[in-house]
This record gives structure tokens, sequence and C-alpha cells, in this order.
């Protein structure tokens, strides 16, 4: 039988058999040579601290709204199969189906398992690879939509001066956008030190430390006592809001497209904040209508991060890190990706013989 890494308990993953079945009609079945999970909203489920299992978002109302209690989602209930994107190979497919090939290259959406069924008939997310692409941009299109989002939240214009703060996958990728935008000038900030090799490998200016440096100072003296213009925030993190708020130039902006859980004390909107007249502006790629609607939408969003990444305008190679062994992904979630995060940037799965 075919296997997955599936979620059993909170903090628990294994790899499973699971029951394969043939395709309908519409359908190829691709048989999966990489994948790689999500590092966020994902792992939120995985701990069982996702506000989505008590609340609920009401797309009417707007606002997170209590559960029935009888719909409660305990968390940890039922098994899931981990995962976000896959790249693979078609080796079925069904009669009706006239747009791909057997043999053909392509990426989808799904966890990590050794096949996928997926309907192929006017499907924008069974995307078709050339085989210049590397798989690792591939499965980095869900970070890239987010971090071109920010970027474009943020109106980062040629010749502004970035931070972003933050480098998991969506903080590399906003780093190498930004410089594509024009940016002169973009710093890169985490605690972790390889993180901060791999921005700079991808175009950061700089790169500093939030847990030993003053990165606001620092970022003033870069820019001549200005500050940058324009703050990327993929961290989630309130000690690094305040760190972004000091180095931010007066009337500059922060886009802040971290997922954030409830803030632990420590944010200060008493300072730089309060005197530097900074602008906040949340987010979030998905959510529609885009700010600027008509013109731009999700769609657009995704079809253009999709052709960056097939013409390898970003490069992800050094972002899917580490990459392990089908074998050995399981442990590799709980561990990369849950218990020591700053191990990784992406964890990438080989599914490869």
């Amino acid at each position: 039988m075919p296997r997955q890494i599936v979620a059993v308990a909170p903090r628990k993953a294994e790899i499973r058999p699971y029951g394969d079945r043939g395709i309908s009609p519409r359908e190829v079945k691709v048989k999966v040579e990489y994948a790689s999970p999500k590092h966020g909203s994902e792992l939120a489920a995985f701990r069982g601290e996702s506000p989505h299992l008590a609340d609920y978002y009401d797309e009417e109302w707007k606002l997170f709204l209590p559960r029935d209690p009888d719909g409660r989602q305990d968390a940890g209930a039922g098994e899931w199969n981990i995962g976000n994107q896959w790249v693979g190979r078609i080796v079925e497919k069904g009669e009706e189906v006239t747009g791909y090939e057997l043999g053909e290259r392509v990426c989808g959406y799904g966890g990590i398992r050794e096949f996928h069924n997926v309907d192929a008939i006017d499907n924008f997310y069974l995307l078709k690879m050339p085989d210049s692409m590397p798989w690792q941009n591939a499965v980095c299109l869900d970070p890239a939509i987010f971090a071109l989002g920010g970027i474009r939240d943020g109106h980062v214009r040629a010749g502004d001066r970035v931070a972003v703060f933050g480098l998991g996958a969506i903080g590399q990728i906003a780093v190498q956008l930004a410089k594509l935008a024009g940016a002169s000038y973009v710093a890169a900030v985490d605690p972790i030190p390889g993180r901060r090799e791999a921005a700079l490998l991808g175009g950061a200016d700089a790169a500093y430390d939030p847990a030993n440096e003053d990165v606001g100072l620092l970022l003033k003296q870069d820019t001549n006592k200005l500050g940058v213009d324009v703050v990327i925030d993929t961290s989630a993190n309130e000690l690094a809001l305040n760190h972004a708020l000091r180095g931010l130039a007066y009337g500059g902006t922060i886009a802040y497209v971290g997922w954030a859980r409830p803030f632990k004390g420590g944010m200060d909107w008493g300072r730089e904040a309060h005197f530097n007249n900074a602008k906040l502006v949340f987010s979030r790629a998905c959510s529609e209508p885009n700010p600027d609607y008509p013109r731009w939408s999700f769609r657009r969003i995704e079809e253009t991060c999709w052709e960056l990444l097939k013409r390898n305008r970003i490069d992800c190679e050094r972002i899917v890190f580490p990459v392990v062994p089908f074998e050995e992904a399981a442990n590799a979630y709980e561990t990369f990706v849950d218990r020591e995060p700053w191990r990784s940037i992406k964890l990438g799965v080989s599914l490869v013989d």
C-alpha cells in the first residue's frame, strides 16, 4: 500500500499506509518525487494551537465567532495528511483529460504522500513545470504568494530602503522580491545565523541579529539616520515589531505578513510608534478583495509568483533546507518544523528512489 505522513496526535507524526483508489475520467495520478510542508498555519494545527479549533472565521461578519459546542474541533482530533505542496510525474490519466500527458512534470497542493489523484480539468492548481524549473521553486509557490502580497501592501518602490524581519521561506523570498522591485537597500533580520547567511546569498545588503544587536539603530545608521521606508514583518513576534518600529523611517510602512499568536508582553507602543507616525498594514494575500482590487486579485498574485518562479527570477534552492528522504520525514517534521525550527528554513522531502 502507498504511504503518507500523518499527524496522529498533537506534535506527533508517523508514516502510515493509506488506501489508494483508481482515477476518475477527469483525474490524473501523480507519482510524487518531492514535497514540502508549511511552517506556519499547518504547524499551528499540528501543535493544537490554531484559532480555528474553538472558533471559526465568519466571512459575512468578518469576525471569529465561537463554534457550536457540538462542532468544536478538539486539538489533535482525527488524523490528517501533513504537507502543503508536491512535485511529481503523471503516471495515469483519465479518458476525459486532454491538457496533460503521461510523464509530464507537475506541481500541486496536498499532503506528503507517494501518489496524488488530482482533478485535471480546469484546475489552476495542477501546474505544469518546465524542465529548467527546480523543484524547490515549485514547492515555494505558497510562501512566494504571501511574500509578494507583503511587498505590494508595503508599496515597495524603486529606490526604497527595506528591512525584512523573519527569514523563513516567506521572508527569504521577500528579500529577493524587494530587490526585484528595485529597492536600493535590503536588510534581513533574524536571530538564526544560517537564515541570515541564506538571505545575504539571496541578495540582502545587510543581515542583523535582533537577539544581540540594536537593529533599529543599525538600520538608522545604514540610512543616514532616516530609517527604512518599508518593513516586511513575517516574524509575527512582538519584540521584532519593536525593532521594526525603531528602525522605520518617519511616516514609513510596516506590512505585517506573519500570522501572529497572542502577544505575551513586551510590545511598547509608547516609543517610536507614537512619535514617528508609523503606518502598520496587515497583509494577507489570499484575503479578498485585494487592496488593489479590481486590478489585482489573489489569482493574479498566484500567476505572477508562478511566472517568477518558473523563470527562475526567484531562487529557492537554498531556501528548501534541509531535504530529507521520505523514510525520515515524520521525525524530520517533528524536529525541524516543530521542536527545533532554528535548524531549518523550509523542510523538503525527497521520495525519489
